[in-house]
């Protein structure tokens, strides 16, 4: 691994976790663990009240990344404007595919989870799987959006919420 690699991060930088979203880099750290010395990223998600420490040869490799740019974050809205693409699979198939695309970390992926699985009031019912799947990338895709464009949460979810009612009118 480079060094310049490692160099990309530091302290109080934004980046997203694929599993996890958007966190805070707190600290650069040394520990010893099971006999080597490791640097560690150490994030926090602060809403998830969670400390996450990622060796910093590894932060690349397990898909850490720097926030994506406001024209991703403008492609990931006009995402949503598309038209629901909702595949004729088994809804099992489907919820691992809109799974692995949560966890991917990639904004743009995201932003199509929450466009498939987004409901207006006059649409059916959602399952409590479709409804868990919909809150977690919703969840993801607004932190970011607040992120990037420096907003809170609450902004940032009335820009995404704008987005969709348009779509549906």
């Amino acid at each position: 691994m480079t060094k310049t690699k490692k160099n990309e991060f530091r302290p109080n930088d934004f980046v997203v976790y694929p599993a996890h979203g958007v966190g805070k880099i707190v600290s650069i750290e040394e520990q010893d663990i099971a006999g080597l010395r490791l640097e560690l990223f150490v994030i926090s998600f602060e809403k998830d009240k969670m400390t996450l420490r990622v060796p910093t040869n590894k932060a690349v490799e397990v898909g850490m990344r720097s926030l994506s740019t406001p024209d991703v974050v403008t492609k990931a809205l006009d995402t949503l404007k598309g038209k629901a693409r909702v595949k004729r699979a088994m809804w099992s198939r489907r919820a691992q595919e809109y799974e692995q695309k949560i966890n991917s970390g990639d904004l743009l992926s995201i932003a199509e989870v929450v466009r498939d699985l987004h409901r207006s009031d006059d649409q059916r019912e959602q399952s409590y799987s479709e409804r868990q799947l919909y809150e977690a990338a919703l969840e993801r895709l607004t932190r970011e959006v607040a992120a990037v464009s420096g907003t809170d949460e609450m902004n940032a979810q009335k820009q995404v919420d704008d987005v969709l009612l348009s779509r549906a009118a």
